[in-house]
């Protein structure tokens, strides 16, 4: 069986870390599928990635980089991800690797006009989504986990738009039938939300935020969490995780 190829760009915070946490244990543990069964490659620390024809899919994480940086790498995952598309390969980028997707296609990326989106944010599904292989079995409105201060500000000529926030218009699109970008974080937990509000709070209060209001308004986000699930149903056929 081909594993499920996990784009690494960029680590959590160093106190995750230090708990032996990171975006890629997360990532596995929504998908419910063996870890196993998946490849890890840190593209940022310029790790090679493996030939296409030995992955069944990719998930591109989150990553602290800004894709306006222009670093050396994000050219070099942005090509694999274009023939990635070219070949059909099921792909899901999640919060940086949502903006790469974009950026890899024709979209624009920068910093978001209205600042930084963060905390426990509801998510509006739009009509595209009804018949949405990851979507569809999802409620109109969900809760999602975000945090971020770029964002897609103009879609892929091609991209089909699925879901946004009063915040951010594009929270997820669609590239042909089988390449998504959501820039909500389906893998984080409570706990992980809760740390990035913490850790962050001093450049929130500077920003205006309520720290304390944000961290009363974290919750559960199953939904958010299926999409994974889905998009490993998608890629590996996979059930309930496996020892």
């Amino acid at each position: 069986m081909k594993p499920l190829l996990i784009m690494k760009t960029g680590q959590t915070l160093e106190s995750l870390r230090r708990q032996g946490e990171d975006f890629e244990d997360w990532i596995i543990a929504a998908l419910g599928i063996a870890r196993r069964e998946t490849l890890t490659v840190a593209v940022d620390m310029s790790e090679p990635l493996p030939p296409l024809a030995s992955i069944a899919g990719i998930v591109v994480t989150g990553s602290p980089a800004m894709i306006t940086d222009g670093a050396p790498w994000n050219r070099t995952a942005a090509d694999y991800l274009h023939e990635s598309m070219h070949r059909e390969l099921p792909i899901l980028g999640i919060c940086y690797g949502h903006q790469l997707l974009a950026h890899a296609s024709g979209g624009r990326v920068d910093y978001h006009p209205q600042g930084r989106e963060v905390g426990t944010v509801a998510v509006s599904l739009h009509a595209e989504a009804g018949d949405d292989s990851l979507f569809a079995s999802l409620p109109r409105q969900f809760l999602a986990h975000a945090t971020h201060s770029q964002s897609v500000l103009t879609l892929p000529p091609a991209a089909r738009l699925l879901a946004g926030s009063d915040h951010d218009p594009h929270q997820s699109f669609r590239l042909g039938e089988r390449a998504w970008g959501v820039q909500f974080h389906p893998e984080f937990t409570p706990h992980v939300m809760r740390t990035y509000v913490l850790e962050r709070q001093e450049t929130l209060r500077a920003e205006g935020f309520d720290v304390e209001a944000l961290l009363a308004a974290v919750s559960e986000t199953p939904a958010a969490t299926t999409v994974l699930r889905n998009f490993a149903r998608l890629t590996c056929g996979s059930g309930p995780a496996r020892e």
